[in-house]
């Protein structure tokens, strides 16, 4: 049975708030919201335009001005690399991103309108039910292929090719999206590990698929986000063309590191509006739960010296002002140990606040945090350094310029050697 309108919209309104919060909203009971949702009670006629007008105001059907080309943000987490390329001037029309929490704030920044679709498990879209689009962006997960020799396939009247070798993969579905649609360009993020990955396998069959199968000028490179913020983070950057352009890498505007922790601390003076629960009071200073307590601390040093004692380099990371921190990790709302910010000799580190996390991934201040500080930390170690992709978009721009203005071409072309760094 389809679903009605209305209780699309009120699953919409649910990616963002709880039943609680929607309830507030709506003034209701939080019971009723449930029922609505398991159906035990039809929504009320007036509910669709509450929704609208109350918890899911519109953005205008067109932009102000023309995009300067059009995109689809595939496993699209908090919507960093979206970040990116509208910094650039593209619209995006299409989402999709299966976790409910990340759901949650992608959607609380990025209001949904009605030329944009969130979708949750991409598995489950059809490419017909996805628009035409210039430029493809997915930070897919990292999987293991089944490699197996195209002539054996061949001999046994089997399928090969990316239809074969990626099925089962969520790389598959990156590739029959690019497949149906034909974007001019894609990027395509993921760990530096995947070059590695299943001993080179993976990423082997990714680069035959892109180039060999699908007929795209492939480019990658890693790139390490302590140009523009005081992280080491590497990631790959994978880059590809419908057609041959002249794009290279030292296009790409990587500048001098100078970044350093203290640039994204909260100053603790007053300089800054406080931001409960992260800071209070006349100098924002910062909430107290983020100190590390005695017993935490305690383990942690005990752990770094039985590590250090047998040779072995674990440990926590203390970090000051003037450091580059390590990569910050989906697990650090365990314990924070990769990056423990030093408050004196006299004194328990602590950890990062969720804001400090946004801002060492290159988020602006104005970017919503309406998750628990648990689901911040696991969404800010899987996002994006937000200024590395829009270096990267920024270099992308003309080639997709250039090909948009050309038809694209359906059919498969093999294409020069791939090129990376």
């Amino acid at each position: 049975m389809s679903e009605s309108p209305t209780i699309k919209l009120l699953q919409e309104a649910r990616a963002r708030y709880s039943q609680h919060e929607l309830a507030d909203m709506l003034g209701v009971d939080a019971r009723t919201v449930r029922r609505w949702e398991v159906r035990d009670h039809e929504p009320p006629a007036y509910l669709a335009d509450a929704l609208r007008q109350r918890v899911l105001p519109l953005a205008p059907d067109t932009p102000t001005t023309p995009p300067a080309f059009t995109f689809i943000d595939l496993f699209a987490g908090i919507g960093g690399i979206r970040l990116g390329f509208e910094s650039i001037g593209g619209q995006c029309l299409f989402t999709s991103e299966w976790n409910p929490f990340s759901q949650k704030t992608y959607l609380a920044n990025f209001p949904p309108h009605r030329q944009h679709q969130l979708a949750g498990d991409i598995t489950k879209v059809t490419e017909q039910d996805i628009p035409d689009h210039d430029v493809l962006l997915a930070g897919f997960p990292c999987q293991p292929f089944s490699i197996a020799g195209v002539s054996k396939k061949n001999a046994m009247g089997r399928p090969h090719g990316f239809a074969c070798n990626t099925q089962g993969t969520l790389f598959f579905d990156v590739a029959r999206i690019i497949a149906a649609k034909r974007p001019a360009a894609f990027l395509l993020e993921n760990v530096k590990n995947l070059l590695s990955h299943d001993k080179g396998n993976t990423f082997k069959v990714i680069l035959e698929t892109l180039q060999g199968e699908l007929g795209y000028e492939v480019h990658f490179k890693v790139i390490d986000g302590k140009h523009f913020v005081p992280q080491h983070r590497e990631r790959i950057m994978i880059v590809g063309f419908r057609k041959p352009t002249a794009f290279a890498w030292n296009q790409v505007d990587l500048p001098a590191v100078t970044a350093r922790l203290g640039d994204i601390l909260h100053p603790q003076n007053g300089s800054e509006t406080a931001e409960p629960p992260y800071t209070d009071g006349s100098k924002a200073a910062i909430n107290a739960k983020y100190t590390l307590s005695e017993k935490l601390w305690n383990y942690l040093q005990g752990y770094a010296e039985k590590h250090r004692a047998a040779g072995n380099g674990f440990g926590f990371g203390l970090v000051t002002e003037e450091s580059i921190t390590r990569t910050l990790s989906a697990r650090y709302y365990k314990d924070g140990s990769e990056i423990l910010v030093s408050q004196g000799k006299r004194k328990r580190p602590r950890k990062l606040t969720p804001r400090e996390c946004a801002r060492l991934m290159g988020y602006p201040d104005t970017f919503k945090i309406p998750v628990s500080d648990t689901q911040a930390y696991k969404q800010f170690g899987n996002s994006v350094v937000v200024p590395v992709i829009g270096a990267v978009a920024k270099a992308m721009l003309p080639y997709i310029r250039e090909l948009t203005t050309q038809p694209a071409r359906r059919k498969s072309k093999k294409l020069p050697a791939t090129t990376g760094a």
